[in-house]
Formats: C-alpha cells, sequence, structure tokens
C-alpha cells in the first residue's frame, strides 16, 4: 500500500458511520501513511488468530478474561515498558512484530478481535492511559492493555485520576471515569499521541501527518486542520499553513476567533 492508498482508505473511514468504521484498516492506513510501503499481512494475520482464539475461551471463560487471556496470555500483547517513547509503540505494523506497544494501540487488537465476536467492549479515554470497557453479565469492567489486560479495579480508577489531576468529586464517579469512546475517536486519540510525540522531537514532517490523518478520520472536526497549520508553519511552509487555516475556518465551531488569529498571524509573515 502506497502513501496515497492509505490517504484513500482513511478518507473512507472518515465518512464511515461510527457503528460501521473500520478500526483495523484505518489503523493499518495510518501506519503505512506514517511510513509506506510495508506489508500489512502480520496485522491481519494477527487480528484472525486472536479473533478465532477468542471465540474459544468465550466458550468456557467470561468476557473480560477471555479477552485479557486471549490478547496477552496467547498473543503476549503487551505495554513496552523499557523504551517507552519508541515511535514503534504507536504503530499497528510494528506492534504486530514486536508484541509490545502503548495503550492506546494494543487497544486496536483487543477491540477488533471483540467486535468479531460480538462482545461489548470500548475504550476508555482516561486521563493520561487509554483503558477498555468490558461488559460483562455482573456490569462493565475496566482493562488495561498495557498491564497484560489485567482488571483495573474501581478503588484504582479514582486513585488514578486523583494522580492525573481530576477533582475528588469527579474521581467518585465511575459513570464518568468508565464513560466509553467510539472506534473513531480512539483511533483519532492515537493520532493525537503521535503529534504530540512528534512535535515534542521537532519531527515536525512526522506532525503534519499525524494532524492530517486526524482531519480525514474526522473530516467534521476543525481542530486537525489548527495542528496542520501548526505542523506546516513549524516547517516554515507558510503558505501550507493558510491552506490549513483556510480549511479550519469552513467547519463551524465556537473558537472561529482563536482561527482567524492564527491566520492573521501566519498572514503577516508572509508580508
Amino acid at each position: 500500500m502506497t502513501r496515497d492508498e492509505a490517504i484513500d482508505v482513511l478518507t473512507q473511514a472518515g465518512q464511515a458511520e461510527d457503528d460501521a468504521f473500520p478500526l483495523l484498516d484505518a489503523a493499518i492506513a495510518c501506519a503505512i501513511h506514517d511510513a509506506p510501503l510495508r506489508d500489512p499481512a502480520p496485522v491481519r494475520a494477527l487480528a484472525d488468530r486472536a479473533a478465532e482464539r477468542l471465540a474459544e475461551r468465550l466458550i468456557e471463560d467470561g468476557p473480560d478474561e477471555a479477552l485479557s487471556e486471549t490478547m496477552c496470555s496467547d498473543f503476549r500483547l503487551n505495554g513496552d515498558l523499557l523504551h517507552h517513547d519508541n515511535p514503534a509503540n504507536t504503530d499497528v505494523i510494528d506492534i504486530a512484530e514486536r508484541r509490545r506497544g502503548l495503550s492506546a494501540a494494543l487497544s486496536v487488537f483487543y477491540l477488533d478481535a471483540a467486535r468479531r465476536n460480538d462482545l461489548r467492549a470500548d475504550g476508555v479515554d482516561f486521563p493520561g492511559h487509554f483503558l477498555l470497557r468490558v461488559e460483562t453479565p455482573e456490569g462493565p469492567v475496566a482493562l488495561d492493555p498495557f498491564s497484560q489486560g489485567r482488571l483495573v479495579l474501581p478503588s484504582e480508577l479514582s486513585r488514578r485520576a486523583l494522580r492525573a489531576g481530576l477533582t475528588p468529586h469527579v474521581a467518585d464517579r465511575l459513570d464518568l471515569l468508565m464513560a466509553s469512546v467510539s472506534d473513531r475517536e480512539a483511533l483519532i486519540r492515537l493520532q493525537n499521541m503521535v503529534f504530540v510525540r512528534a512535535i515534542h522531537a521537532h519531527d515536525y514532517e512526522g506532525a503534519e501527518r499525524s494532524a492530517l490523518r486526524c482531519a480525514l478520520l474526522d473530516p467534521e472536526d476543525h481542530r486537525p486542520w489548527l495542528d496542520v497549520a501548526t505542523a506546516r508553519e513549524k516547517q516554515g511552509a507558510l503558505t501550507g499553513a493558510l491552506q490549513a487555516l483556510a480549511c479550519a475556518r469552513t467547519l463551524d465551531d465556537p473558537l472561529a476567533a482563536r482561527r482567524q488569529i492564527s491566520l492573521d498571524r501566519v498572514r503577516l509573515q508572509l508580508n
């Protein structure tokens, strides 16, 4: 798959309804858009085997146990504790080979296997750490893909929320702490993480690519275009930054004034 072909896949994914969002295909396209001409076959092979194994485990195990045991014990997916900042930790093609990654990227495989087995599971955009919500007969539970898919108890969720800076009133609200997000939002969070890392590493071309992927995945959101503009401005591509800001201006939102200020700032540099 070429970079242009990956863009086509992401564009189609952006136009899909949330309940039909092609998470695995879109995640593969994100990886190839960042580093093209790689073979995605290992990703699909891992996803196929994981879905088959999960179906076998669900015969005897509960949903949460079956999912965590399949992904961690059977396929050794786990967090990368030693090289947390390695770019490979956000790339599903690299993860399929290394079996290590960040929680938001590992979740792609968890969620894909769950979807194929009609298991009710969703991402949870928990402060500072992506989790999974799995529906069980006893109620929803939280799993941490980064930590061997282990169960995260409500008391630990509250402690994590307090450490992340949430107020005690919010930290005690499990309905808020375990609010689910769509597969689209889960993948966009991963790409936003790539953007932040690229900006910190002064990899502005990589930051631009990740922001563009977010824009394609959610074409009604103006914010990714602001990030595209930022990355282009840092590269000195001011005309491209203006084009990105113009794209943002076409989308209605309450931050039009902020976009206009950014537009004026870049335009002044051209004069």
